[in-house]
Protein backbone atom coordinates (compact mmCIF):
# COMPACT_ATOMS: atom_id res chain seq x y z
CA UNK A 1 0.00 0.00 0.00
CA UNK A 2 1.15 3.47 -1.21
CA UNK A 3 1.22 6.10 1.68
CA UNK A 4 -0.59 9.13 1.03
CA UNK A 5 2.05 12.05 0.87
CA UNK A 6 2.04 14.95 2.95
CA UNK A 7 3.01 17.74 0.14
CA UNK A 8 3.03 20.38 3.74
CA UNK A 9 5.57 17.93 5.35
CA UNK A 10 7.91 17.62 2.18
CA UNK A 11 8.63 20.68 1.63
CA UNK A 12 9.33 22.10 4.94
CA UNK A 13 13.07 22.74 5.78
CA UNK A 14 13.57 22.08 1.74
CA UNK A 15 13.99 24.34 -1.30
CA UNK A 16 14.00 21.45 -3.93
CA UNK A 17 11.71 18.30 -3.01
CA UNK A 18 12.37 15.00 -4.64
CA UNK A 19 9.49 12.59 -6.05
CA UNK A 20 8.82 9.88 -3.31
CA UNK A 21 10.42 6.57 -5.07
CA UNK A 22 7.17 4.96 -3.81
CA UNK A 23 4.89 7.31 -6.67
CA UNK A 24 7.93 6.40 -9.27
CA UNK A 25 7.32 2.80 -9.00
CA UNK A 26 3.97 2.88 -8.68
CA UNK A 27 4.31 4.33 -12.11
CA UNK A 28 6.76 1.99 -13.54
CA UNK A 29 4.79 -0.77 -12.38
CA UNK A 30 2.03 0.60 -14.64
CA UNK A 31 4.68 0.34 -17.43
CA UNK A 32 5.61 4.06 -17.72
CA UNK A 33 8.76 5.18 -18.51
CA UNK A 34 9.94 7.96 -16.36
CA UNK A 35 11.60 10.53 -17.80
CA UNK A 36 13.78 13.33 -15.77
CA UNK A 37 12.28 14.53 -12.65
CA UNK A 38 8.52 14.95 -12.88
CA UNK A 39 8.10 14.07 -16.63
CA UNK A 40 6.78 10.31 -18.44
CA UNK A 41 6.03 8.79 -21.68
CA UNK A 42 3.66 5.37 -22.37
CA UNK A 43 2.95 3.29 -25.14
CA UNK A 44 -0.27 4.29 -26.36
CA UNK A 45 -2.48 0.58 -26.57
CA UNK A 46 -3.63 1.85 -30.18
CA UNK A 47 0.14 1.83 -31.33
CA UNK A 48 0.41 -1.49 -29.76
CA UNK A 49 -2.72 -2.31 -32.09
CA UNK A 50 -1.13 -0.51 -34.98
CA UNK A 51 2.52 -2.02 -34.70
CA UNK A 52 0.43 -5.66 -35.35
CA UNK A 53 -1.46 -4.11 -38.13
CA UNK A 54 -4.60 -5.00 -35.68
CA UNK A 55 -6.43 -0.78 -36.13
CA UNK A 56 -5.78 2.55 -35.46
CA UNK A 57 -6.68 5.21 -33.06
CA UNK A 58 -10.07 7.52 -33.36
CA UNK A 59 -7.64 10.39 -33.61
CA UNK A 60 -5.62 9.16 -36.62
CA UNK A 61 -8.97 8.76 -38.04
CA UNK A 62 -10.24 11.63 -37.52
CA UNK A 63 -7.25 13.99 -37.29
CA UNK A 64 -4.56 12.02 -39.61
CA UNK A 65 -5.02 14.01 -43.45
CA UNK A 66 -5.31 17.31 -40.96
CA UNK A 67 -2.00 16.86 -38.74
CA UNK A 68 -0.21 13.25 -40.67
CA UNK A 69 -1.33 11.37 -37.27
CA UNK A 70 -0.24 8.09 -37.74
CA UNK A 71 -0.63 5.93 -34.61
CA UNK A 72 2.56 4.20 -34.29
CA UNK A 73 4.78 6.96 -34.89
CA UNK A 74 2.95 8.83 -31.79
CA UNK A 75 4.89 9.76 -28.52
CA UNK A 76 2.33 9.58 -25.23
CA UNK A 77 3.71 11.97 -22.83
CA UNK A 78 3.28 14.41 -19.90
CA UNK A 79 5.29 16.79 -18.85
CA UNK A 80 3.64 16.95 -15.28
CA UNK A 81 3.13 13.67 -14.09
CA UNK A 82 2.82 13.56 -10.38
CA UNK A 83 0.53 17.11 -10.44
CA UNK A 84 -2.79 18.06 -11.07
CA UNK A 85 -5.46 20.37 -9.22
CA UNK A 86 -8.43 17.92 -10.65
CA UNK A 87 -9.18 14.37 -8.85
CA UNK A 88 -11.79 13.76 -11.70
CA UNK A 89 -14.50 10.89 -10.80
CA UNK A 90 -13.51 9.31 -14.45
CA UNK A 91 -9.99 9.28 -14.91
CA UNK A 92 -8.77 5.81 -14.72
CA UNK A 93 -5.54 6.79 -13.17
CA UNK A 94 -4.59 6.91 -9.61
CA UNK A 95 -5.75 10.80 -8.70
CA UNK A 96 -5.57 9.75 -4.84
CA UNK A 97 -1.50 9.23 -5.73
CA UNK A 98 -1.79 13.19 -6.94
CA UNK A 99 0.88 14.80 -5.44
CA UNK A 100 0.17 18.14 -5.50
CA UNK A 101 -2.01 20.77 -7.57
CA UNK A 102 0.72 22.54 -9.11
CA UNK A 103 4.65 22.03 -9.59
CA UNK A 104 5.87 25.35 -7.34
CA UNK A 105 8.52 24.33 -5.16
CA UNK A 106 9.82 21.58 -7.28
CA UNK A 107 12.67 22.36 -9.66
CA UNK A 108 11.38 22.00 -13.52
CA UNK A 109 13.49 20.36 -16.18
CA UNK A 110 14.66 21.75 -19.39
CA UNK A 111 12.30 21.36 -22.48
CA UNK A 112 15.15 20.14 -24.26
CA UNK A 113 15.62 17.26 -21.51
CA UNK A 114 12.68 16.45 -21.50
CA UNK A 115 11.92 15.64 -25.11
CA UNK A 116 15.28 14.05 -25.92
CA UNK A 117 14.46 11.75 -22.55
CA UNK A 118 10.70 10.90 -23.99
CA UNK A 119 11.51 9.78 -27.33
CA UNK A 120 14.83 7.74 -25.66
CA UNK A 121 11.85 6.05 -23.23
CA UNK A 122 9.75 5.43 -25.82
CA UNK A 123 12.17 3.70 -27.85
CA UNK A 124 12.91 1.56 -24.57
CA UNK A 125 9.46 0.57 -24.09
CA UNK A 126 9.41 -0.43 -27.82
CA UNK A 127 11.96 -2.72 -27.90
CA UNK A 128 10.60 -5.95 -26.59
CA UNK A 129 7.65 -5.48 -29.57
CA UNK A 130 10.75 -6.31 -32.16
CA UNK A 131 10.54 -10.13 -31.36
CA UNK A 132 6.70 -10.73 -31.77
CA UNK A 133 6.00 -12.14 -35.22
CA UNK A 134 3.10 -10.25 -35.40
CA UNK A 135 4.68 -6.64 -35.39
CA UNK A 136 5.24 -4.77 -38.65
CA UNK A 137 9.02 -3.91 -38.71
CA UNK A 138 8.15 -1.35 -41.15
CA UNK A 139 6.02 0.63 -38.32
CA UNK A 140 8.76 -0.24 -35.48
CA UNK A 141 11.33 0.89 -37.93
CA UNK A 142 9.04 4.18 -38.11
CA UNK A 143 8.35 4.22 -34.57
CA UNK A 144 11.39 4.53 -33.35
CA UNK A 145 11.16 8.54 -34.41
CA UNK A 146 7.81 9.69 -33.49
CA UNK A 147 6.23 12.22 -35.45
CA UNK A 148 3.34 13.09 -33.18
CA UNK A 149 3.61 14.36 -29.39
CA UNK A 150 0.42 13.94 -27.84
CA UNK A 151 1.00 15.87 -24.55
CA UNK A 152 -1.41 14.46 -21.83
CA UNK A 153 -1.08 10.85 -20.69
CA UNK A 154 -1.68 11.91 -16.90
CA UNK A 155 -1.44 15.04 -15.04
CA UNK A 156 -1.83 18.11 -16.22
CA UNK A 157 0.49 19.07 -18.65
CA UNK A 158 0.13 22.78 -18.14
CA UNK A 159 1.30 22.62 -15.07
CA UNK A 160 4.70 22.54 -15.95
CA UNK A 161 5.53 26.38 -15.93
CA UNK A 162 8.13 25.58 -18.82
CA UNK A 163 5.13 24.15 -21.42
CA UNK A 164 5.64 26.83 -24.31
CA UNK A 165 9.34 25.83 -24.29
CA UNK A 166 8.62 22.38 -24.54
CA UNK A 167 5.83 22.76 -27.82
CA UNK A 168 8.95 24.72 -29.23
CA UNK A 169 10.96 21.55 -28.74
CA UNK A 170 9.33 19.28 -30.25
CA UNK A 171 7.86 21.91 -33.31
CA UNK A 172 11.77 22.07 -33.86
CA UNK A 173 12.09 18.43 -34.36
CA UNK A 174 9.25 18.62 -36.73
CA UNK A 175 7.13 17.30 -34.83
CA UNK A 176 2.91 17.93 -34.20
CA UNK A 177 1.88 18.67 -30.71
CA UNK A 178 -1.54 17.83 -29.18
CA UNK A 179 -1.95 19.28 -26.51
CA UNK A 180 -4.68 18.59 -23.94
CA UNK A 181 -5.67 20.79 -20.93
CA UNK A 182 -8.64 20.59 -17.95
CA UNK A 183 -8.15 24.92 -18.71
CA UNK A 184 -6.77 25.24 -14.78
CA UNK A 185 -4.12 27.02 -15.76
CA UNK A 186 -5.13 30.08 -17.90
CA UNK A 187 -2.50 32.06 -17.37
CA UNK A 188 -0.16 29.26 -19.23
CA UNK A 189 -2.34 29.59 -22.19
CA UNK A 190 -2.03 33.21 -22.58
CA UNK A 191 1.18 33.74 -24.22
CA UNK A 192 2.11 29.96 -25.19
CA UNK A 193 3.85 28.59 -28.44
CA UNK A 194 0.87 27.12 -29.92
CA UNK A 195 0.36 23.43 -30.56
CA UNK A 196 -0.67 21.67 -33.70
CA UNK A 197 -4.08 21.46 -31.81
CA UNK A 198 -5.04 22.61 -28.27
CA UNK A 199 -7.61 20.05 -26.72
CA UNK A 200 -9.73 21.39 -23.28
CA UNK A 201 -11.50 18.73 -21.21
CA UNK A 202 -15.06 19.87 -21.17
CA UNK A 203 -16.58 17.72 -18.58
CA UNK A 204 -19.43 19.78 -17.36
CA UNK A 205 -22.22 22.10 -18.81
CA UNK A 206 -22.27 24.40 -15.19
CA UNK A 207 -20.11 24.82 -12.21
CA UNK A 208 -22.17 22.76 -9.73
CA UNK A 209 -21.40 19.43 -12.11
CA UNK A 210 -18.08 20.63 -12.81
CA UNK A 211 -17.67 19.82 -8.47
CA UNK A 212 -18.77 17.03 -8.61
CA UNK A 213 -17.70 15.63 -11.75
CA UNK A 214 -13.80 16.81 -11.92
CA UNK A 215 -13.69 17.54 -8.13
CA UNK A 216 -11.52 20.77 -8.65
CA UNK A 217 -8.86 21.21 -5.85
CA UNK A 218 -8.82 25.19 -6.62
CA UNK A 219 -11.43 27.56 -5.05
CA UNK A 220 -11.99 29.60 -8.02
CA UNK A 221 -11.85 26.11 -10.36
CA UNK A 222 -15.11 27.71 -12.60
CA UNK A 223 -13.87 31.36 -12.57
CA UNK A 224 -10.12 29.49 -13.82
CA UNK A 225 -11.45 27.24 -16.24
CA UNK A 226 -14.03 30.26 -18.22
CA UNK A 227 -11.49 32.02 -18.55
CA UNK A 228 -9.67 29.62 -20.67
CA UNK A 229 -12.86 29.32 -22.48
CA UNK A 230 -12.24 32.91 -23.06
CA UNK A 231 -9.09 32.65 -24.21
CA UNK A 232 -9.75 29.88 -26.74
CA UNK A 233 -10.65 32.19 -29.82
CA UNK A 234 -7.26 33.50 -29.72
CA UNK A 235 -5.36 30.54 -30.83
CA UNK A 236 -4.77 30.03 -34.49
CA UNK A 237 -4.25 26.48 -33.98
CA UNK A 238 -7.06 24.06 -34.51
CA UNK A 239 -9.14 23.51 -31.30
CA UNK A 240 -10.85 21.12 -29.96
CA UNK A 241 -13.23 20.63 -27.24
CA UNK A 242 -13.59 16.87 -25.60
CA UNK A 243 -16.36 16.00 -23.82
CA UNK A 244 -16.13 12.75 -21.62
CA UNK A 245 -20.01 11.82 -21.01
CA UNK A 246 -20.32 9.72 -17.65
CA UNK A 247 -23.60 7.87 -17.79
CA UNK A 248 -25.65 9.62 -14.70
CA UNK A 249 -23.30 12.43 -13.64
CA UNK A 250 -22.71 14.92 -16.58
CA UNK A 251 -24.65 13.86 -19.65
CA UNK A 252 -27.50 16.59 -19.58
CA UNK A 253 -27.69 20.36 -20.08
CA UNK A 254 -26.83 19.95 -23.62
CA UNK A 255 -27.77 24.06 -24.33
CA UNK A 256 -25.46 24.84 -21.73
CA UNK A 257 -22.60 22.81 -23.18
CA UNK A 258 -23.19 24.00 -26.58
CA UNK A 259 -23.03 27.83 -25.02
CA UNK A 260 -19.45 26.83 -23.75
CA UNK A 261 -18.50 25.48 -27.05
CA UNK A 262 -19.63 28.13 -29.19
CA UNK A 263 -17.63 30.39 -27.04
CA UNK A 264 -14.74 28.88 -27.44
CA UNK A 265 -14.48 28.80 -30.98
CA UNK A 266 -13.91 24.86 -31.39
CA UNK A 267 -13.19 23.43 -34.70
CA UNK A 268 -13.80 19.91 -33.32
CA UNK A 269 -16.00 18.65 -30.98
CA UNK A 270 -15.44 15.24 -29.36
CA UNK A 271 -18.08 13.29 -27.31
CA UNK A 272 -16.84 10.23 -25.72
CA UNK A 273 -17.65 7.87 -23.41
CA UNK A 274 -15.85 7.71 -20.35
CA UNK A 275 -14.40 3.61 -20.17
CA UNK A 276 -14.68 1.76 -17.22
CA UNK A 277 -11.26 0.69 -16.72
CA UNK A 278 -8.20 1.64 -14.35
CA UNK A 279 -8.83 3.17 -10.99
CA UNK A 280 -11.79 4.58 -11.91
CA UNK A 281 -13.42 1.16 -11.76
CA UNK A 282 -13.52 1.94 -7.46
CA UNK A 283 -15.06 5.20 -8.01
CA UNK A 284 -17.66 4.30 -10.54
CA UNK A 285 -20.18 1.29 -11.26
CA UNK A 286 -19.80 -0.25 -14.70
CA UNK A 287 -23.51 1.25 -15.57
CA UNK A 288 -21.42 4.62 -15.65
CA UNK A 289 -20.26 3.84 -19.15
CA UNK A 290 -22.80 4.92 -21.94
CA UNK A 291 -23.11 2.44 -24.87
CA UNK A 292 -21.53 4.13 -28.40
CA UNK A 293 -25.71 4.32 -28.92
CA UNK A 294 -26.16 6.61 -25.89
CA UNK A 295 -22.97 8.70 -27.37
CA UNK A 296 -24.17 9.21 -30.39
CA UNK A 297 -27.68 10.50 -28.95
CA UNK A 298 -26.17 12.84 -26.52
CA UNK A 299 -24.15 13.95 -29.43
CA UNK A 300 -26.94 14.28 -31.97
CA UNK A 301 -29.36 16.20 -29.35
CA UNK A 302 -26.20 18.70 -28.46
CA UNK A 303 -25.70 19.13 -32.12
CA UNK A 304 -29.21 20.41 -32.17
CA UNK A 305 -28.00 23.88 -30.22
CA UNK A 306 -24.75 23.87 -31.70
CA UNK A 307 -25.12 23.69 -35.66
CA UNK A 308 -21.81 21.42 -36.12
CA UNK A 309 -21.59 19.22 -39.29
CA UNK A 310 -21.77 15.83 -37.76
CA UNK A 311 -18.12 14.78 -39.18
CA UNK A 312 -17.47 11.26 -38.05
CA UNK A 313 -17.61 8.25 -34.87
CA UNK A 314 -15.59 5.58 -33.91
CA UNK A 315 -17.60 2.63 -32.73
CA UNK A 316 -14.64 1.02 -30.90
CA UNK A 317 -13.43 3.78 -28.78
CA UNK A 318 -17.69 4.93 -27.96
CA UNK A 319 -16.93 8.52 -30.00
CA UNK A 320 -18.40 11.32 -32.07
CA UNK A 321 -16.61 13.82 -33.52
CA UNK A 322 -18.59 17.21 -34.79
CA UNK A 323 -16.44 19.80 -36.64
CA UNK A 324 -17.60 23.06 -37.58
CA UNK A 325 -19.37 23.95 -40.62
CA UNK A 326 -17.01 26.62 -42.85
Amino acid sequence: MIPVISLRSMLLGTTNPKIPETLKLLLRRQNYGLVGNHSAAKICEWTKKSLRNEGVCYKEKFYGKLHGIRSHTCLQMTPSAYFCPNRCIYCWRATDKTLANTMDGFEADEPEEIVEKSIEAQRLLLSGFKGYKNVNMKKWKEAQDPKNAAISLTGEPTAYPKISGLINEFARRKMSTFLVTNGQFPEQLENIEEPSQLYLSLDAPTKEIYKTADIPQFSDFWERFNRTVELMPSFSCKKAVRLTIVKGKNDSHPKEYAELIKKAGADFVEIKAYMWIGFSQRRLPIEAMPSFLEVKDFALKLNEFLGYEYKDEDERSRVVLLAKSI
